[in-house]
């Protein structure tokens, strides 16, 4: 490898690492890495100056002289994430440092007409305007209920907005930044940081049920970026009818729909009702009760560790414990429930998740 290349090679390594962990220091990065301290230093200098890293004081000391520590320099560069769904548009404006500036949840109905596309532009025009200049966004990131092909650029597919081959190369188009489409699901997993997770399993317990799969700090798709469709696993075999049109999919059970009545109420409403009403109480035990089975079976199938997310992963922390005695009379294989994780962001998380790329190719390639 030529010197010039090691060189690159290192700074992405570096900033990779400050992207993923935050606030860290010269020594820390030698050791977390592996490499020298001269190394370190040669690198991070270079990027002081280039304005990338900046110093964020010293750190805690019980003694001797202490450290300096750096992050990367948050208002660098920006990132738009936007989430669509059937019925909701949700957006986010992120900076180098992973801080969320602005985020907005509009309701807005989904039509597959250029009206909508230059709606959706307009609208993240006015988002970010009066926030960062244009010049400093890196790209906008959409996420969308359903099977993408990023080559052909089309929502293969699409059950939750009743689409087949859709082109998005007029959405494209029409949003005056490089756009990158991905589906909700994986973009909610990015939003875990799974560089740092290794293998782990997403469950998105949204509006409809989707999944993603990590494997070595990398998303697993599957050889036609079908996989993780773990709404459509059958839980209860000539159950209640999918949206799909199959009987029994974990969905018809365990997507926040089934809780709000496709949408008759919010989640938040319900939520608020739980432990105070007598049929709220019966309906989200059942939820739980049918949640573990899912749990259970993801387990078996992959044998590691399972974030709960989606809207309804954001209020489980307070009842992990009867969703874990629940987990615990079907998983026999398994003396406690430490492989079930909560997530970490728990609103538009899509939105966040999708955002992330942006960084992720500027930081490749610094």
């Amino acid at each position: 490898m030529k010197v010039s290349q090691k060189k690159t090679a290192t700074k992405y390594r570096i900033l990779s690492f400050m992207f993923n962990h935050g606030i860290t220091s010269k020594g820390e990065l030698a050791r977390e890495l592996g490499f020298s301290m001269p190394t370190v230093l040669s690198s991070v200098n270079e990027m002081i100056e280039q304005g990338l890293i900046v110093d964020a004081g010293e750190m805690d000391s019980n003694g001797g002289r202490r450290a300096r520590m750096l992050e990367v320099q948050k208002d660098y560069c920006y990132s738009i994430g936007v989430d669509i769904t059937a019925n909701h548009i949700g957006m986010v404006l992120m900076n180098l440092g992973g801080e969320i500036l602005k985020q907005e949840r509009v309701r807005e109905k989904f039509k597959p007409d250029m009206t909508y596309c230059s709606q959706l532009a307009e609208r993240i025009q006015r988002f970010y305007c009066d926030e960062v200049k244009a010049e400093q966004i890196l790209g906008v990131g959409v996420s969308l209920p359903g099977i993408i092909n990023e080559k052909e650029q089309l929502l293969a597919k699409s059950h939750a907005l009743k689409l087949e081959n859709y082109s998005l190369k007029m959405m494209e188009q029409l949003i005056p930044f490089p756009v990158y489409f991905e589906n909700d699901a994986n973009a909610a997993m990015k939003a875990e940081n799974p560089g740092v997770l290794e293998n782990v399993i997403y469950l998105s317990l949204n509006n409809t049920l989707g999944g993603a799969i990590c494997v070595n700090g990398e998303l697993y798709t599957g050889e036609y970026r079908k996989a993780a469709e773990f709404g459509h696993v059958i839980l209860h075999p000539n159950g209640k009818t999918c949206y799909c049109g199959k009987q029994g999919c974990s969905d018809a059970y365990c997507a926040a729909s089934v809780l709000t009545q496709n949408g008759k109420e919010t989640l938040d409403a319900f939520m608020e009702r739980v432990g105070k009403d007598e049929d709220t109480d019966a309906r989200w035990q059942e939820y739980l009760k049918n949640l573990a089975m899912l749990i259970s079976n993801l387990r078996m199938v992959f044998d590691t560790d399972i974030i709960l997310g989606g809207e309804v992963g954001a209020y489980l922390p307070e009842y992990m414990v009867e969703l874990g005695e629940l987990l615990l009379r079907y998983n026999l294989f398994d003396g406690d429930i430490s492989y079930v994780r909560n997530c970490v962001c728990k609103r538009e998380a899509s939105a966040v998740g999708v955002a992330r790329h942006f960084f992720e190719e500027f930081i490749a390639n610094v």
